[in-house]
């Protein structure tokens, strides 16, 4: 069983940077997808960034409104997923959750196709 522990949200102003964690036990990396999700509140989880790796390389891709903006990384020496979060804007500010699956996802951002998920950390943006 795979379990999922963020952490890294907070408060910062518009502009600022944030780097959210994702603590993954136990996860390989070879044929695993792993990705971030947001939710706003009443809202459905939206994806931001997901990440393929196979026995080439890694294959990140992101939602068109964080292009350019976040980036989505595996750390292997603390067998986490880490999100790099910069140019933040008040539209950031959601729960932000990371999921995992032991496959690969084609369908980037479809939550119904990641087996794991974490609990959430808050991310706020606001002046």
């Amino acid at each position: 069983q795979v379990q999922l522990v963020e952490s890294g949200g907070g408060s910062v102003k518009p502009g600022g940077s944030l780097r959210l964690s994702c603590a993954a036990s136990p996860l390989g990396r070879r044929g695993t997808t792993v990705a971030w999700f947001r939710q706003y509140p009443g809202k459905e989880r939206e994806g931001v960034a997901a990440l393929y790796t196979d026995f080439r390389g890694t294959y990140p891709y992101y939602v068109d409104s964080v292009n350019g903006r976040f980036s989505i990384s595996r750390d292997s020496g603390k067998n986490s997923i880490e999100l790099q979060m910069n140019d933040l804007k008040p539209d950031d500010t959601a729960i932000y959750y990371c999921a995992a699956s032991r496959s690969m996802v084609r369908s980037w951002f479809d939550g119904s196709k990641y087996e794991y998920w974490g609990h959430g950390t808050q991310v706020t943006v606001s002046s």
